[in-house]
């Protein structure tokens, strides 16, 4: 909502001119925008309720008797709101913010004049969000789900987020943003998570506050969401189970887990069904639980199709337990139909059998270190799928990269330097990028909560086919705790996420637009037109079935890849996944193509369908679901 808008909103009641006067009204727009919702002043999209308002102990520091006398209690927390935000942009002046933003914008053009971009890539687009996107997901529908809770705070030297807070504070929050609406505030839409009151003792409903949760896909594209935020003690794990809709852009609520989870994680199997394992438990900080959850369970179909929504479905407990002793561990499902399990600890490094539901040892990690949040990347294998598992970061004083491959562990080529909070990628070409990075949760190298950071962690890291490691352009923004990335269908890469820089670099503290997105576009889309495809199967793909697909350039198809869409969040994605097809015939503009030949190789689900030309250059992709058609 526009200042102006609210200016007026606010202007339709007397009491509030009087109370607050100009200066409330350029300096406090967030919480002005719920005063607006509670005299009926904010439009919603149709068919959606606003969540409730969200009470501070901030804002209860500032409520007034008279008013809640004259006014009612809703009316009077939104002017008491107002006060509290005029208070807290004060803690850390718009000044710093806009002048170190523009600092960052002059530091990264200038450095990345030095990069070209039909070698590097470059950093194209740079704009403002709604979310601050602690998690994010690609959908199979080309939009992404960004998602985090709603912040406490303005101030990044402290905690924006409601970790500690029980009650309506502790609420999560989610937006799409619609690449196809380009950049501006339209392009993103506002959808809720259910209103849930939570079994904190207090009796206030509040949107589910299911930020650090885990999360995957299942086979017909929604997204499941598991565990988040209880609140106190450290950060007490929620038994949520969640289900995004990617097709009606709608959030469902199913039975509870058995056990609360604050940062899980979760990955989805051959057979389509989503294990759920690790997280601190409902008792607090300190309690992981080795509790390995199934959704659907055993008993339940997996949905297939995108009118199959599993609605009242639980979790089942699998028979093997998962003792994790810290959380977010890696799970990748690899093309022998297991579940491999990297813990940030040396020595917890498992391999899950789905079927027959047992736990088995893998050899520990030969650093010998724990690796804080830091990434790690399923290898391209070809067409079977991949077979072995690049780690990286998570110690800020080592570079190394580890692959474990045939039950064993070998060094790769290392990065630059040491980082954590990174996120790699897997691009449409088989090479890897890495975006993001910090020397260790909210420390950017000056301390905790001191957000001027070690520059050096804007800088990515390209690496290609052969496994060579080289510095790229810069991001605008460094990016640590909570900040993610995806892939776009159209091979570009969105980077977001990190509340705490987003708002120590925020040019207007005061809108509702709290976080930022950047786009880079990799060096293949600066190598010459892209190849066409034009038309896919729009019914499911069998495994190891061929298939048809049109292209306008069948003479500069050489390749034709799958590549998983992300959903991320921590450092942790699960999902990656980059399988090659075979083109086994061409006739005119019709290519015929094989698909993976089992679920171990590509389990079910929606994928981006490339085609490559001699160079690597992708075209835009067209999306595909393979699975076992009915």
């Amino acid at each position: 909502m526009s200042r102006r808008k609210l200016s007026a909103a606010l202007s339709a009641c007397a009491v509030v001119s009087a109370l607050t006067g100009a200066t409330l009204m350029t300096t406090a727009a967030p919480a002005l925008a719920r005063a607006a919702q509670v005299h009926g002043h904010d439009d919603h999209p149709a068919g959606q309720e606003a969540g409730p308002h969200i009470t501070s102990p901030r804002v209860m520091a500032e409520m007034r008797p008279d008013e809640v006398a004259s006014l009612g209690q809703e009316h009077a927390e939104a002017h008491a709101s107002a006060r509290a935000a005029i208070r807290g942009v004060g803690d850390y002046p718009q000044p710093t913010r806009t002048n170190r933003l523009n600092a960052l914008t002059d530091s990264q053009a200038k450095i990345n004049a030095g990069f070209d971009p039909a070698t590097s890539g470059a950093f194209k687009q740079y704009f403002p969000s709604p979310e601050f996107a602690a998690h994010i997901a690609m959908l199979p529908t080309g939009k992404v789900l960004l998602f985090s809770f709603e912040r406490i705070e303005t101030n990044p030297e402290k905690e924006p987020a409601p970790t500690q807070t029980t009650g309506k504070e502790n609420a999560g929050r989610a937006f799409l943003w619609d690449p196809a609406k380009g950049t501006g505030p339209d392009a993103f839409t506002k959808v809720t998570p259910p209103v849930i009151d939570m079994p904190d003792g207090l009796g206030e409903p509040r949107p589910a506050p299911f930020f650090c949760a885990g999360h995957s896909f299942l086979p017909n594209g929604m997204l499941g969401v598991f565990g988040g935020n209880l609140g106190g003690n450290g950060g007490s794990g929620a038994k949520l189970s969640l289900i995004f809709d990617p097709w009606t852009e709608t959030w469902t609520r199913n039975p509870d887990m058995s056990v609360g989870r604050w940062y899980p994680s979760v990955v989805t199997g051959a057979d389509g069904r989503q294990l759920i394992m690790s997280g601190q438990s409902e008792l607090g900080w300190g309690t992981p639980t080795p509790v390995v959850e199934r959704f659907p369970a055993k008993d339940f179909p997996v949905p297939q199709t995108k009118s199959d929504l599993p609605r009242d479905t639980p979790v089942d407990t699998f028979r093997a337990s998962a003792p994790f002793t810290l959380d977010y561990p890696h799970l990748f499902s690899m093309r022998d139909g297991n579940i491999y399990g990297f813990g940030r600890h040396p020595g917890e490094q498992w391999l899950f059998d789905p079927n027959n539901e047992t736990r088995s040892d893998l050899p520990a990690r030969p650093d010998g270190k724990k690796r804080n949040y830091g990434s790690a990347v399923p290898l391209p294998g070809g067409t079977e799928g991949p077979d072995a598992t690049l780690l990286l970061g998570g110690d800020r004083d080592n570079p190394n990269t580890l692959k474990f491959a045939n039950g064993a562990w070998t060094a790769e080529k290392s990065r630059a330097f040491g980082r954590t909070q990174d996120d790699t990628l897997l691009l449409p070409d088989g090479t890897l990028m890495t975006v993001n990075g910090a020397y260790d949760i909210r420390d950017y190298g000056n301390g905790p909560y001191n957000p001027n950071a070690d520059l050096k962690y804007r800088q990515t890291e390209l690496r290609d086919a052969q496994g060579n490691w080289r510095l790229g352009p810069v991001q605008r923004l460094p990016r640590g705790y909570h900040s993610n990335a995806v892939v776009l269908p159209d091979g570009r890469v969105m980077v977001t996420g990190d509340e705490l820089q987003q708002l120590a670099n925020d040019p207007d503290i005061t809108d509702d637009m709290n976080g930022t997105i950047e786009i880079y576009e990799p060096a293949y889309l600066a190598q010459g037109a892209r190849p066409a495809l034009d038309r896919v199967p729009q019914s499911m793909i069998g495994f190891g079935s061929r298939f048809l697909v049109n292209t306008s350039t069948p003479t500069r198809a050489a390749r034709a890849v799958l590549l998983s869409p992300t959903t991320a969040t921590h450092s942790v994605n699960t999902s990656q996944r980059h399988v090659e097809l075979r083109i086994t015939s061409r006739a005119g503009t019709k290519l015929e193509l094989q698909a993976p030949p089992s679920a171990a190789a590509a389990p079910p689900g929606y994928y981006m369908l490339f085609l490559l030309d001699d160079k690597g250059v992708p075209s835009t992709a067209q999306w595909v679901q393979v699975g076992t058609p009915s």
